[in-house]
């Protein structure tokens, strides 16, 4: 890669760097506020897509050059936000209807492997 790095790859890992707070914030923060086990399990599973795919949108910001690949890392970013964010806010408040939101996340996030597979 020639030149400055995607502003997507500025995004990823910033997005990397959130996952790691927020993980600890579940396993120190939460866990002491009494959030009940199966709780924790689905911060936990927030926190392990959140990662993964903050690495899939800085694969993808290194092989930007076609509108593919923006279209690639714009799902990951969708899919961080859909899936770990309903979840995060699902822990957070609650509200058992954030559920319905998880899903299309994980659309946006097979969208944006998909779209990524395509780049070569």
């Amino acid at each position: 890669m020639s030149g400055p790095p995607s502003p997507w790859f500025y995004i990823g890992c910033g997005s990397a760097a959130l996952s790691v707070c927020l993980g600890a914030f579940g396993a120190h923060g939460l866990r002491a506020k009494g959030i009940s086990t199966e709780q924790l399990k689905i911060w936990e599973t927030a926190t392990h897509y959140h990662m993964s795919h903050s690495v899939g949108l800085i694969i993808a910001a290194q092989t930007l050059g076609r509108n593919r690949f923006n279209w690639s890392a714009a799902l990951f970013s969708a899919g961080i936000v859909l899936f770990s964010g309903s979840l995060y806010a699902l822990v957070l408040s609650d509200q058992k209807w954030l559920g319905a939101v998880t899903p299309v996340g994980g659309l946006a996030f097979i969208g944006a492997w998909g779209l990524l597979a395509l780049a070569k």
